[in-house]
This record gives structure tokens, C-alpha cells and sequence, in this order.
């Protein structure tokens, strides 16, 4: 039962406002050092004054030793007392039988000492203390020391009223009842004003990222000036808002030429149906048709596949299953992919690749991003087409270089980027997309993805891969 009502209140606690809490982890830490502080001064007080009253008796006692060693007439109760012209309220002189010989008023009747403690002072020294002493109102602490009178063993025993140090310490005690709630409450009032205000930026931020909308960028949290950590907290939202507004502006760019990419085909392909569809078309023409709309169709398809591939690379759930795979098997069925459509423009693949280089990758992915740079150098070079692997430090890099004329300078910084093409006048085969599956195969291998323009022309494009286990 006591676990279950536990875990009630740590879940009732962690309800509560950071500053109800906070305020209220003070005020238990408050409460905790009032009380000490305040049993510390108590009993130190106490501890002082006992020690001055202690200080007192045994100034008086030395004076009662004093005068009783300082006659040479045997104390009696007739006449009157030396220690009554003193003028001490509570004092007696005692015999080693407990017999009182000398007293001040109302006191010659009976020992203030039982025989205990007689025995005791006609040794040493004692101290004691009487709550209820007859025809007083207040505790008394008595100090007996022992005397002689000539031969004669005494004992001298004066008390002290403690009304006045019982009066002090209540005083004190009451002055620590009033003033340490009081203390306690300003205190944790004070900490509850600051709390609010140390939670004051952040309540600011709360408040402007509640409004902050993508259809507006450029709003900003409010930071505070000092170096915090509040501070840093709102440089790092602010951050993460940047950081936010860019990916949603890259989406939303990729819908946008998403969309322009498939209207192409989707309006040619609207189009051919609906020549198809008039009266009066021949055979041949239909059949013209019907091969537009499969061309269109394949590119729809393919469009569709790369753009799957690029959203899952995105979620970082591109599905690769590594293996060790020779680079010479790779190049080379890149190379006989595209040889035929090579010589048919007059070109030809070459494979230029060390046979004992194997990387740890996933096949199809990488026959994917092959395809596309050797699709490029063929659709957008000259001259003939190399493959080329070389081993650099633990990676492998597979090239593709043409002999055209390469790359416009402007465009290198982003050529794998989506939807960009180095020259737009191009036939509308490709949608920008190639190099950018391939930075993405690369990426998801660990690797990377570079181009560059070769001195005296052409351009080389490469995807690194590391090396595979085997190697």
C-alpha cells in the first residue's frame, strides 16, 4: 500500500508547475536548516546561560567558603547569620552529619542536600538543581562545595534562581516559533518571484514558437542576453527552426518539380490516347501510339522508382544487403549494358580495373548508380567512355569519364542535387534525378559521391565505396 501511495504523490508532484516545485524543494530545504539553525541557537543560548549562572554560584560559593573559614566562633542558630548580612536569598552551611549550622531565612529547618549528595560535596564540588523548592516559585540550581572550620568538615551550599534564564530562553523560543515561518514564507515568496522570472524567457519562447508558422518563415525565439542556459537552449531551437524551415523548403521544392516532372508525361500520354482514339487512324498510327505511350509509360515508372528510392534514402531506410563484390564484375557489366547502344554512336566502354578490388556492397544499388553515370556520359558526353577502379586507402573509387565537354563550372557545386540539369535545352529524357540517386546509393554505403571536369576536357563523376571484407 505504502509503494502504491508513493508513487500517487511522486506523480501528483511531477503535475505541478517547474516553479510550484521548485518553490516548494526550497521551502523543504528551508524548513530543514530553520529548524537547525534555530535548535543550534537555542541550546547554545541555554549552554551560555547556564554557564553564567554556574559563574555566579561559585563566586558566591568562594565568599561563603570564605566567611565560614574566616571566624573562629563555632556556628550556631542563635543571633544573626553571617550569611544573612551578606545578603544572599538561598544559602546554608552544613555539617558532615547534614545538620544545618548556618542558613539564611526560611531555610534553617532541613538540608537542601540529601545524604547522597552530601556525601558527595563533603568530596567535591557538585552542581544540582531543585524544580520545586518550598515558598518558591522557579527552578533553582544549587552548587555545594566543601568547607573547613578548623577541624570541623562543612559543606556550603547557594542556590540561584533560574525564572531569569527560563524567561530568556522562552523568550528566545517564542522569537523562533514567530520569526521562522515567517522567515520561511518571505523566503520561499522569494523564491517563487525568482523562479518566475529565471522562467520568464523561456515562457517568451514558448509563446513565439507557438506562433511560428511555415507559411512564415523567418521568425525567430527570443534569445536572452546572458550566456546560459536558457540562452543556449533558445540558440539551439532556433537553430533546429533553420534547420526545419530548410528541409521544408527542400520538400516542398521537390513536390514542386516532382509535380512538373510527371505532367510532362502525363499530358504526351493524354495526348497520344486521344489521337488514338479519333476516327479515321490508320494501323501504323495507332501502333505509333500505342509505342509513345509505352515509352511514356516506362519513364513514368522510372521516374516513380527514383523518386521511392530518394524518399527512403531520406528516411534513412534504404534496404541494402552488403556483400563482397569484385569491382571488375561490376565495370564490367556496366560496360556490356551500354556497348552496343556505345557503338552505335560511334563510341565505345573501355574497363580499366584492378582484378583483386572488391568492396562491400549491395549489387543492384550499385549497378543502379553505375547505370546512371555511364547513362549520362552517353546521353551528355563525347568520345569514348571509361570505367576506370582505384584503390584509395580504405575505399574503392569507381569512375565514369567522357571526353565532352564536361561540366558547366556553376553547376558542379550542385550537380547531385535533385532536379538539376547542366543544360535545360536537353531533350526531356532524365528528370534530374541520376546523380542524385547515386549520391544517395553512395551515402547509404558510407561512401560519397564527387565530379570534376578533366584538364583538356571531359568530365569524371565517381562514387567511393569501402572496401570489402574479403580484401
Amino acid at each position: 500500500m505504502k509503494p502504491e501511495h508513493d508513487h500517487w504523490f511522486v506523480q501528483a508532484l511531477r503535475r505541478l508547475p517547474i516553479r510550484v516545485r521548485l518553490t516548494l524543494f526550497f521551502a523543504a530545504v528551508m524548513v530543514v536548516v530553520l529548524t537547525a539553525t534555530g535548535a543550534f541557537v537555542y541550546l547554545r543560548m541555554k549552554a551560555d546561560l547556564g554557564a553564567t549562572v554556574n559563574t555566579g554560584l561559585r563566586s558566591r560559593a568562594a565568599d561563603v567558603v570564605a566567611m565560614v573559614q574566616g571566624t573562629d566562633r563555632r556556628l550556631t542558630l542563635s543571633g544573626r547569620s553571617p550569611l544573612t548580612e551578606a545578603g544572599e536569598n538561598l544559602a546554608q552551611v552544613l555539617g558532615a552529619d547534614g545538620a544545618v549550622l548556618d542558613s539564611t531565612p526560611d531555610y534553617r529547618s532541613r538540608s537542601l542536600l540529601t545524604p547522597a549528595e552530601l556525601e558527595r560535596a563533603l568530596r567535591d564540588t557538585i552542581y544540582f538543581e531543585r524544580r520545586h523548592i518550598a515558598g518558591l516559585d522557579a527552578p533553582v540550581r544549587f552548587i555545594a562545595t566543601p568547607a573547613r572550620q578548623g577541624n570541623v568538615r562543612t559543606v556550603a551550599v547557594v542556590g540561584a534562581l533560574l525564572d531569569d534564564r527560563n524567561e530568556a530562553l522562552h523568550r528566545l523560543l517564542v522569537l523562533l516559533a514567530i520569526g521562522g515561518p515567517v522567515a520561511l514564507l518571505l523566503a520561499s515568496l522569494a523564491c517563487y518571484a525568482v523562479t518566475a522570472a529565471a522562467l520568464r524567457p523561456v515562457e517568451s519562447m514558448r509563446r513565439e514558437a507557438a506562433e511560428v508558422s511555415m507559411r512564415a518563415p523567418g521568425r525567430r525565439l527570443p534569445v536572452p542576453p546572458a550566456h546560459d542556459e536558457i540562452s543556449r537552449l533558445g540558440t539551439t531551437l532556433n537553430d533546429m527552426l533553420a534547420r526545419q524551415e530548410l528541409a521544408f523548403e527542400r520538400e516542398r521544392s521537390f513536390v514542386a518539380d516532382a509535380s512538373h516532372e510527371l505532367r510532362s508525361p502525363l499530358a504526351i500520354l493524354r495526348s497520344e490516347v486521344e489521337l488514338a482514339l479519333r476516327q479515321g487512324r490508320g494501323k501504323e498510327e495507332l501502333r505509333a501510339a500505342l509505342q509513345s505511350v509505352g515509352e511514356e509509360t516506362d519513364r513514368l515508372t522510372q521516374l516513380a522508382e527514383d523518386l521511392l528510392v530518394l524518399a527512403r534514402s531520406d528516411r534513412g531506410r534504404l534496404d541494402l544487403a552488403i556483400e563482397d563484390v569484385p569491382v571488375a564484375e561490376l565495370l564490367q557489366t556496366a560496360g556490356r549494358r551500354f556497348g552496343d547502344r556505345a557503338r552505335a554512336s560511334g563510341r565505345e566502354v573501355r574497363i580499366d580495373a584492378d582484378g583483386t578490388l572488391v568492396v562491400g556492397a549491395d549489387r543492384p544499388r550499385i549497378d543502379q548508380a553505375l547505370t546512371n553515370l555511364v547513362e549520362n556520359a552517353l546521353r551528355h558526353g563525347q568520345g569514348d567512355i571509361v570505367l576506370r577502379a582505384a584503390r584509395s586507402g580504405d575505399a574503392v573509387e569507381l569512375h565514369v569519364r567522357d571526353d565532352g565537354r564536361g561540366f558547366p563550372d556553376e553547376f558542379i557545386a550542385r550537380a547531385f542535387e535533385r532536379f538539376t540539369r547542366a543544360d535545360h535545352a536537353r531533350s526531356r529524357g532524365g528528370a534530374g534525378l541520376g546523380l542524385a540517386i547515386v549520391a544517395a546509393v553512395a551515402d547509404a554505403h558510407g561512401g560519397s559521391a564527387g565530379a570534376r571536369n578533366v584538364p583538356g576536357g571531359g568530365a569524371d563523376v565517381w562514387i567511393t565505396l569501402p572496401v570489402g571484407a574479403s580484401a
